[in-house]
């Protein structure tokens, strides 16, 4: 639905996005995550045609967004950071200016709207002026101004921001409505929010990107055997001494012990080196038998943090 393909926007002498490839399958609800002026907005930006790239390609439903923009345009919802309200308008009158600006040519406009407002829940606020609604109600309207015409393609710009946390979960959740029958790209820096909603994720960082993978296989690649929950049988110390005995062993975290007559332990190795049967072979021979073993669950906001870190500084060791 979504085809991103060695896209490349230069300011000056700087790359806001640099030589980027992607693929977004219909259907499919993929979280856009990067720091700040990491190149996620220029890229949707680029998608829905409002900047133009320098160099590469950009297509929805088959259709490049350079060549035949308003062709494309018609596939595409957007909402952007700020959404683009009238605040003197009333809800009705807006939605109305949108589907004339849309071009819009639904069978029967006046249900489409209806069907919209019911659908993000502004209902009983059709009829007021913008300007005095809540910013949870304005967001709700610049969804709905997304979905004026029906597109198959949403693109939304962190739409959560300001929000307080009732308003998060409201609006997440229409998000999910929205999903189950469009391809949608969500940037925002609310990490839950991603593991809550996306299915995929893609991490840019500098004008590039890092990793695209879902949520549970970027933990599992980030995190591998690095890190592992321990709980043996036996007294803390003396198991403390037998795995730092270990090779490739490089720390041993004492943790709260939850079962009597057993230690439990957060165990880090070098990396690339699985200890997990040395370790076994080393505490079964001094009589500390393993209870439990698992890799240490790394959070949605500690894969990307990992992923930030490491890709600056291998960008810095590059310019070195």
């Amino acid at each position: 639905m979504i085809e991103v393909c060695q896209l490349t926007k230069v300011y000056g002498d700087k790359r806001g996005v640099d030589n980027i490839s992607f693929m977004v399958k219909e259907g499919e609800i993929v979280g856009f995550l990067g720091p700040n002026g990491a190149g996620k907005t220029t890229t949707m930006n680029i998608i829905t045609g409002y900047l133009s790239a320098t160099s590469g390609q950009a297509k929805v439903a088959g259709i490049d967004v350079l060549e035949d923009p308003i062709a494309a345009k018609r596939h595409i919802g957007y909402l952007p950071e700020h959404p683009p309200l009238y605040l003197d308008m009333k809800v009705s009158e807006y939605l109305d200016f949108v589907y004339e600006l849309k071009g819009a040519s639904m069978p029967n406009r006046r249900r489409h709207i209806s069907e919209i407002c019911e659908l993000v829940g502004i209902e009983q606020v059709y009829g007021r002026v913008i300007k005095n609604l809540s910013k949870g109600y304005r967001q709700r309207v610049g969804l709905a101004q997304a979905l004026i015409g029906n597109p198959d393609v949403l693109i939304l710009d962190e739409p959560t921001v300001g929000l307080d946390p009732r308003q998060i979960v409201e609006i997440r959740n229409v998000i999910k409505e929205l999903g189950r029958k469009r391809t949608v790209i969500l940037s925002t820096h609310i990490l839950p929010e991603v593991e809550a909603i996306c299915e995929r994720v893609l991490v840019i960082n500098r004008g590039k990107i890092i990793a695209d993978d879902a949520p549970q296989n970027l933990a599992a690649n980030v995190a591998g055997e690095h890190k592992l929950a321990l709980r043996v049988a036996g007294p803390k110390n003396s198991v403390i001494s037998v795995i730092r005995g270990i090779d490739g062993v490089r720390a041993v975290t004492p943790l709260a012990d939850r079962e009597k007559g057993a230690s439990d332990l957060l165990v880090e190795s070098l990396p690339a080196i699985d200890i997990r049967k040395p370790m076994f072979n080393a505490l079964a021979k001094a009589g500390y038998p393993i209870l439990m073993m698992r890799p240490q669950d790394m959070s949605l906001e500690d894969i990307f943090i990992s992923l930030t870190e490491e890709g600056a500084a291998q960008t810095e060791s590059k310019g070195a």
